[in-house]
Order: C-alpha cells, then sequence, then structure tokens
C-alpha cells in the first residue's frame, strides 16, 4: 500500500534521481514539530512507504538532507537542508511532495 505522503527527489544538475537522501517527515503539533516518519530515498529517488494508513489534517514539513548528498556527488552544496512545509486539508486524498534539486537551487509542487 502506498503511503499517503510520498515524495521523489530528482537532482537537476544530475539529471538522474537522487538516491540515499535522508528524509524526515514531520507533523506540527501546538508550537512544535513531531517526527512521524524517516526514510532515505531508494533508487528511483522515491520515498512511497515510510508510512500507513490515515492521516490526519494539519501542517506538515518535510525536511530533506540534501548537503551530504550533494557533497557526494561532487557538487557545491548552498542548501545543506531543503524543509517544505505544507498543509493537509483532506486526509483520504493522496499528497506527493517533489523536489528539483540542485547545488544552488530547489524547486518543489504538489505532484500526483
Amino acid at each position: 500500500m502506498k503511503s499517503p505522503v510520498t515524495t521523489h527527489i530528482l537532482d537537476t544538475h544530475r539529471g538522474r534521481p537522487a538516491t540515499g537522501i535522508l528524509v524526515r517527515l514531520e507533523r506540527k503539533q501546538g508550537n512544535s514539530w513531531t517526527i512521524i516518519a524517516q526514510g532515505q530515498t531508494n533508487g528511483s529517488g522515491r520515498i512511497d512507504d515510510w508510512m500507513s494508513g490515515p492521516v490526519e489534517k494539519g501542517q506538515y514539513r518535510i525536511a530533506f538532507e540534501t548537503g551530504p548528498y550533494l557533497k557526494s556527488q561532487y557538487q557545491e552544496s548552498f542548501y545543506p537542508e531543503v524543509v517544505v512545509e505544507f498543509l493537509l486539508n483532506v486526509p483520504t486524498e493522496h499528497y506527493h511532495i517533489p523536489l528539483l534539486l540542485s547545488g544552488h537551487g530547489y524547486s518543489t509542487y504538489r505532484g500526483s
């Protein structure tokens, strides 16, 4: 079963999936963040199995530890970590948060 929240990282400098990046999924509770899942991107740059079952409506964030990966690819890293916050408003929907990454920039969007 696919996780209700998934991610995918593409290394836009190399034109390939970014494998082996450590990633945390966190949920905001009051004024603090609680880790609800952790994982590492697979050979296709994806994490689609880090949680199962329903999720609660709320504010979430995904933290991508990009610095070690970029260093391993001999790329300069301006962003050692990328954090993407998002609102999960409909718990029955699938939320896919892709990251397009290079040493000096990144972008994200809500995927499908």
